[in-house]
């Protein structure tokens, strides 16, 4: 059983210096996109939300 833990973390190891790993302008980037996205879904939920609203109170 340690056998096999030691083996999985060593193996672990190995993989994750294979793994290229992004650079500071691409993760800016990255945040940048997903900031922007998430501003732009808010605004249209939040205008959805408005219109729901507005339509229930129109209703009672």
């Amino acid at each position: 059983m340690g056998k096999k833990i030691i083996q999985f973390f060593k193996e672990s190891y190995a993989e994750l210096r294979k793994v290229v790993w992004p650079g500071r302008d691409d993760v800016v980037s990255s945040v940048g996109v997903v900031i922007i996205s998430t501003v732009i879904i808010a605004v249209i939920l939040g205008a959805v939300d408005i219109l729901l609203l507005l339509g229930v109170q129109a209703i009672f």
